[in-house]
């Protein structure tokens, strides 16, 4: 990391992954959807199966990170991070209603030890997206009682994995309601914006529900979730781009923080997008962009920074990073991106600590394999790990 960027004592610094998209072999609404005849029949005929294969949409093994977590933390101790953000299989803990699996519960004992052992701060995610299915099938996130459900399975593993100092309840709960109940492209495949703010509702409840009881079995715990934020810039000063960009701001940036606002003790900053505002959306210039076609514009994090000065909360960013396989452009966006980062925190910002998404390559959704996030490489047929150049960027 070049010397001239200065951050804070006790600043951390890591990576990010989640359970479904590295463990491998999960059992969820997730894996079901992805072998489900409407998405096969959908992979056919839009080309996407002729393209990839269909093999690259199935998550089935992943990483494998489940049985090579202790080789995946050892690299990412050698690329010089003092902390890890993983999320939690909600379906492997709770694989049926009220019953939890303690031979899993271990499971996750055993990779926080892991992580201590090494000296990386756990920062762990309760709910990354998929659910079990016995939830699917009581209607999931638009079933109010889903609230009840999560706080309880956060409850019991605040009370079994104890001496956690960060908790992310959830992750990006708007991008979830987006896509699977507006957008309608993940499961469980719905579009009707009344079920969207209706999800969004439930989500927040259950943190809400779930804060309280962290807080009871784990007073000293920070809890926070990790928010999808976009920056939403004016082409000019017109009064329709502004009243666009005020609109965006608050139903996609604010209205969740909001709900939660009284449930929070910090804010976790999932950062990727620039939208200029131009009569319109998404008018950026596209200068670079990532193998998924995302423009790179790092100074952006530095205005979505200053946008959540007004919840007074500190601020870790939880995902921030590019798809790029050949490694072309992953250094110079994370130098670029964290001299913005440390711009806003010259600033008075109260930023505590970044995490690049993601550690490893790994499963990206319905996109699948091909998109290559990670700072180490994957193999998929042979499981070898490999940093790239970039990786050693971090390293102090």
């Amino acid at each position: 990391m070049p010397e001239n960027l200065k951050f804070p004592d006790g600043f951390l610094w890591g990576a990010a992954t989640s359970s479904h998209q590295v463990e491998g072999n999960t059992h969820n609404d997730w894996s079901e959807w992805e072998k489900s005849e409407k998405r096969t029949n959908y992979l056919k005929s839009s080309g996407l199966a002729d393209k990839y294969g269909l093999d690259n949409f199935i998550s089935g093994k992943a990483c494998d990170h489940y049985n090579r977590y202790k080789e995946d933390f050892k690299l990412a101790k050698e690329l010089g991070h003092n902390a890890h953000r993983f999320s939690i299989e909600w379906s492997r803990i709770e694989p049926e209603e009220g019953k939890f699996d303690e031979k899993e519960i271990q499971h996750y004992r055993d990779v926080i030890q892991s992580l201590r052992d090494l000296g990386l701060e756990p920062f762990v995610t309760l709910w990354h997206w998929p659910i079990p299915l016995w939830l699917r099938d009581m209607g999931g996130w638009k079933n109010e009682k889903t609230a009840d459900y999560f706080a309880r399975y956060a409850e019991a593993m605040v009370k079994a994995l104890p001496g956690i100092r960060f908790w992310v309840t959830l992750n990006e709960p708007e991008i979830y309601a987006f896509n699977s109940y507006l957008r309608g492209i993940w499961p469980p495949q719905a579009r009707n914006p009344f079920t969207y703010f209706k999800v969004l509702k439930n989500l927040a409840s259950g943190h809400n529900k779930a804060y309280p009881l962290i807080k009871a079995a784990s007073p000293e715990a920070q809890v926070g979730i990790a928010k999808h934020n976009v920056w939403f810039e004016p082409a000019d000063k017109s009064l329709v781009n502004r009243l666009l960009v005020k609109v965006a701001d608050y139903l996609w940036n604010d209205y969740f923080l909001n709900l939660i606002e009284d449930f929070q003790d910090f804010i976790g900053l999932n950062h990727y997008f620039h939208n200029r505002v131009n009569w319109g959306f998404n008018k950026n210039a596209n200068e670079k962009v990532s193998d998924m076609g995302w423009e790179l514009y790092p100074e952006s994090i530095y205005h979505s920074l200053r946008d959540l000065v007004k919840y007074n909360k500190p601020i870790y960013i939880t995902e921030n990073g590019l798809a790029d396989a050949e490694d072309k452009n992953r250094a110079w966006f994370i130098e670029e991106t964290l001299k913005h980062v440390s711009r806003g925190i010259e600033e008075g910002i109260d930023v505590r600590g970044y995490f690049y998404w993601s550690l490893l390559d790994n499963f990206e959704w319905d996109k699948g394999f091909w998109p290559r996030f990670g700072l180490v490489e994957v193999d998929y047929k042979t499981m070898e790990r490999k940093p790239r150049r970039s990786a050693f960027f971090l390293k102090s």
